[in-house]
């Protein structure tokens, strides 16, 4: 959705930071926000989040921009 027609995102750096944990058989939620939106790179963070609202995770990942195959 956020890339133009004919291109696709691969990732060059992933690097995840977990700070609390969730009970099993709960809900976690994620929201993710795009940091950078360049022509070539993307930056996206994701955190990540208990049933009630504490940090679990935060997620940071590079997205090169490469042409997508046919």
């Amino acid at each position: 959705l956020n890339l133009p027609p004919g291109k696709a995102p691969t990732t060059t750096d992933s690097s995840t930071k977990s700070t609390a944990g969730a009970k099993v058989g709960t809900t976690v939620r994620g929201e993710c926000v795009a940091l950078h939106r360049g022509r070539t790179t993307h930056v996206w963070q994701t955190s990540v989040t208990n049933e009630s609202g504490k940090l679990c995770a935060v997620v940071t990942q590079t997205q090169l921009v490469i042409d997508a195959k046919a």
